[in-house]
């Protein structure tokens, strides 16, 4: 049987190698001088270090990774490749729209953690922290203009929300 603490492991590890792979579609279509990508190579930095941490976690406590990374690699990579040919603002609605759900996800993992795991929690806690920021850097960097925003932001939050729960179990 997996423990709580082994799922929200799992998902969030997966949830960091995805917002690496966005980051790499972003990077990959914008290059080093569009508009913002020196913010977008920054959060990517903040995500690969997270994946850091979730890769050692998952190693430490013998977590099995989600069996959905290979999925998530291509669609992560999709996804930041589309927004970015959208636009910056696009890519930015993209940060937006996901660090939305990661707050709220990490934000009900910490009250269903409790006092359980205080070494994951810490993690946690920092982690949705800087995703807050992220967010926050998305819509000051203009997400908010990106075309059809209200769409593509509740169309990516939907799609977090579904790879949250696949990648808890499988």
């Amino acid at each position: 049987m997996t423990s709580k603490t082994d799922r929200m492991i799992r998902v969030d590890h997966a949830g960091e190698y995805g917002a690496v792979r966005i980051y790499a579609g972003q990077m990959a279509v914008m290059g080093a001088r569009a508009p913002h990508s020196t913010e977008i190579a920054g959060m990517a930095e903040q995500e690969a270090e997270h994946k850091a941490r979730f890769d050692r976690l998952i190693a430490e406590r013998g977590v099995r990774p989600t069996l959905l990374q290979p999925v998530w690699s291509v669609a992560g990579f999709a996804l930041g490749a589309a927004t970015a040919l959208i636009g910056p603002e696009a890519a930015m609605a993209c940060t937006a729209a996901i660090e939305t759900e990661i707050d709220r996800h990490y934000t009900q993992q910490l009250e269903d953690l409790g006092d359980e795991d205080p070494e994951l929690g810490t993690v946690i806690a920092q982690f949705r922290d800087e995703e807050r920021e992220h967010r926050d850097a998305a819509l000051a960097a203009g997400a908010e203009r990106a075309p059809a925003y209200p769409l593509l932001f509740h169309a990516i939050r939907l799609g977090c929300k579904a790879a949250i729960k696949l990648s808890e179990r499988i």
